[in-house]
This record gives C-alpha cells, structure tokens and sequence, in this order.
C-alpha cells in the first residue's frame, strides 16, 4: 500500500493528506454533532465555528500521538497479507475513527461546553455510538476520498512532470 498513488509517499504529501482529511471531518462532524445535541440554526453553527480550531487540533494531536499509532499496532492483528487496498483503508479508517470518536466524545463535549464535568461519561452509550457513526460516515464516504483524489492528482503530476523531463 505504501506505493499507492492515492496515498502520502513522504512526509510532506502525509501532513498534507492529514490536513485535508482533518479540515473536512472539523468541518462536518462537529457541526452535525452539535446541531444534533442543540438543533440545527445559524445560531448553533456559528457557535460551533468558534470551537472547530481548538477540535481540530485536539483531533490532529489524537490522530497523531494515539489513534495513529494504536491503529498501526492493530492492523497486522486484522489485515492478512493478501487484502486489497479498500479492505486496509476501511480497516485502518475504521479503527482510526473508533479510537478518535471514543475519545472525541469526552473531550468534545468538554470542550464545547467549555467545562469538565461527568456529563459525557454518564451520557457516553447514548452520545459515543451517534458520534461514531456520524464521523465514520464523512470519513468514509467525503474525507478520505477527497483526501486519496488529491494524492492521485499530485502523483499523477508528478509523473507527468518525470516523464516530460526525461523525454
């Protein structure tokens, strides 16, 4: 998988793959979720628009330092060598989501309502399986495809670029 043109080949084309799926699932999760727990109005998205910089880095940070490397301890645990490419990428997006929406919940919620309490612990069966599916979901289905096009059209220049260099 590793040489997939629709995924990161260096450093620099993964910081950029994180910040496309990153920016996308700030973009649309937390203010499904919040519309959800508080309604749906200009009122509550614009108040949720004030909260996605800090959720965004809290979830890169979660991503990067938890869910990233928990993801790669399990995925050998799951993947037999002969799966396909889709079969890894939902794994990896599936455990990657669990990990981050179980933690997400918790902070989430304490970052929202700007204050730590037990409220989403005591309220975590009902808040944390919605929040899974939504954020699985945009993943699935908007972030990581936007994410995967991006790198395949960058490969693709970059090949284009070689080849026009080499001729």
């Amino acid at each position: 998988m590793h040489g997939d043109a629709r995924l990161p080949r260096n450093a620099k084309e993964g910081l950029l793959f994180l910040l496309i799926i990153s920016m996308i699932s700030a973009n649309t999760i937390a203010p499904v979720i919040v519309g959800l727990e508080r309604g749906f109005s200009k009122e509550v998205y614009l108040d949720t628009l004030k909260i996605i910089p800090v959720m965004w880095v809290i979830v890169v940070l979660l991503v990067k330092l938890v869910a990233g490397p928990l993801a790669g301890m399990l995925m050998p645990k799951f993947a037999g060598q002969t799966d396909g490419f889709n079969a890894r990428i939902l794994l990896n997006t599936l455990l990657n989501v669990t990990v981050i929406s179980m933690l997400m919940s918790i902070i989430g919620t304490w970052v929202g309502t700007r204050e730590v309490s037990l409220a989403p612990l005591r309220n975590y069966l009902h808040i944390w399986p919605r929040n899974f599916g939504i954020a699985f979901w945009i993943e699935l289905l908007v972030a990581q495809p936007v994410a995967r096009f991006v790198m395949r059209t960058l490969h693709a220049r970059q090949a284009r670029a070689t080849d026009n260099i080499s001729a």
